[in-house]
């Protein structure tokens, strides 16, 4: 098996690319720019056809901008109004999501949702939403009232009056999700470019010339999914359609010691700035509260603060009273790509025919975005993308998670592979067995970051203190660069820069 930054460059012709002075020898049928969940999604979808398909990503990783922040939920769809491409694709995209998780070893739990009543004013919007529900063909969706409430969710608050219990609700592991869709489209010929931002976009004969530094990609067809960005690559070739507006959103993820406390998705009754404040448990068994929600001028700012984490957990307590906040491991934040329409934007440009906007995708753009390309895969075919079914599409990913395996199921393992046997991250039981298969994955991860979301080492209560050092050692390891060229996530992140001694103390 080729390693490192020799087996990257080999593999470049592995792909059929040939580069001559920024000039490239194939034509993609279609371009997909951006490869977070939206991105992904429809790679994985058109990766079904015998058709060329590019994805160009601007960061060193998939999965790396709202996909890799969020609240992780796939919600049951009954908060769009009733005939939006929300509502529609909500419901479809919930259905979806657990199938794909399934077929493709994704952590993923139908738990169902409750939207807690204080007031005789929530119990109202509660009924509108069942309402909605209903409209939407949300199955099985119940209004309770607070003795039912209580009997479900024992640790919420008593002022709760009732609830909204949606069972079709869930939690998934969204930058899995992300990078199993891309991996299943990579094994069926997808082609990925990572670090390529693009930079230009010309109309021609054929379709498109895409720009990326010195770097040249041909498509009859783009698809924009490049989220924060979106607004920036349409008018880059297009009239401007819609101004993405970056809606930051700051969390707690607390310790498994606290995951138990609800069962469910606990949203209070949504707003104008979007659901509201959230608490619920996690696939891998913490705790998660929050977002706020803050229109703010870059689209880069994933800063966390003191009033927005007081915010969060003021709401939160509200909700479910005894959440110990001293058992937060990790605050983070997310940028949601909100614009100002009031629906999902996904449409051909009406001044660049044969390019696709999946744009403004807020919540639940997580819980929508299979469903999503498949309106993308109709619009392509509408307008003359000819798509012909593949005879022999992988679609399955066979994942190890050594943990959740029986002592007889560990213990062939290891006897097959004694990696296995090797725990590299002790708060999460993650092998060095499983950052290996990781590193040898198809779209091959180069970040510790890059193995945390693949594998989840590093995600546990030292996040990352001790198993740190370990998982670099085994990137430098395994891909033959040297430790000093290991980043932590982001090009340029580097987290050793030399040696400070050699040999021992001088005299």
């Amino acid at each position: 098996m080729l390693n490192g930054r020799k087996a990257v460059l080999r593999y470049s012709f592995f792909i059929f690319l040939t580069k001559q002075k920024g000039k490239v020898s194939i034509m993609y049928d279609v371009a997909i720019i951006g490869c977070g969940v939206i991105g992904a999604a429809t790679a994985y979808q058109l990766a079904r056809y015998n058709i060329k398909v590019a994805v160009l990503e601007k960061e060193n990783d998939i999965a790396d901008g709202t996909t890799k922040a969020n609240s992780a939920i796939v919600h049951a769809g009954y908060d769009p109004e009733p005939g939006t491409e929300m509502a529609k694709l909500n419901v479809l995209g919930n259905k979806m999501i657990e199938e794909i998780a399934g077929k493709l070893s994704v952590h993923y739990k139908k738990c169902g949702s409750f939207v807690l009543a204080f007031d005789d004013e929530d119990l109202k919007t509660i009924k509108k939403l069942y309402e909605n529900g209903v409209a939407n063909g949300v199955p099985n969706i119940q209004l309770l009232d607070a003795e039912q409430t209580f009997k479900m969710e024992p640790n919420l608050s008593r002022e709760v009056k009732g609830a909204l219990f949606a069972p079709s609700a869930a939690i998934v592991n969204p930058w899995e999700l992300c990078i199993a869709m891309a991996d299943t489209a990579k094994l069926n010929g997808v082609d990925f470019f990572l670090n390529s931002k693009v930079d230009k976009i010309e109309k021609t004969d054929k379709g498109y010339c895409i720009y990326s530094g010195k770097n040249k990609y041909e498509a009859s067809y783009i698809v924009n999914a490049a989220g924060l960005y979106s607004d920036e690559i349409n008018n880059l070739v297009a009239d401007s359609a819609f101004k993405i507006i970056p809606v930051k959103g700051e969390y707690y993820l607390m310790d498994k010691n606290q995951g138990t406390l609800v069962n469910r998705v606990i949203f209070q009754c949504p707003n104008k700035a979007g659901k509201g404040v959230l608490v619920s448990p996690t696939v891998h068994g913490n705790l998660i509260v929050g977002p706020d929600a803050q229109e703010i001028d870059s689209a880069d700012d994933v800063s966390t603060t003191q009033s927005g984490l007081d915010f969060v957990r003021n709401k939160a307590v509200k909700s479910v009273p005894n959440i110990n906040f001293r058992e937060s491991i990790r605050n983070f934040a997310g940028v949601r790509a909100t614009s100002e329409r009031s629906d999902f934007i996904i449409e051909e440009s009406k001044t660049a025919k044969g390019f696709i906007n999946l744009a403004g995708i807020k919540s639940p753009g997580l819980s929508s975005a299979p469903a999503i390309a498949l309106e993308c895969i109709k619009i392509l075919n509408n307008i003359g993308l000819e798509l012909k079914e593949k005879d022999n599409f992988i679609d399955e990913r066979k994942k190890v998670n050594f943990k959740y395996l029986s002592p007889d199921e560990k213990a062939a393992l290891i006897k097959k592979n004694p990696l296995y046997g090797r725990v590299i991250c002790r708060c999460e039981t993650i092998t060095e067995g499983e950052i290996v298969d990781a590193l040898h994955s198809p779209i091959t991860p180069t970040t510790v970051d890059a193995i945390k979301k693949r594998c989840n080492a590093g995600m546990g209560r030292c996040q990352g203190g001790f198993c740190g050092p370990r998982v670099q050692e085994i990137i430098s390891r395994e891909l033959d660069i040297p430790m000093t060229d290991v980043e932590l996530n982001k090009k340029g992140t580097y987290i050793l820069t030399g040696e400070t001694k050699k040999g021992g103390m001088e005299q």
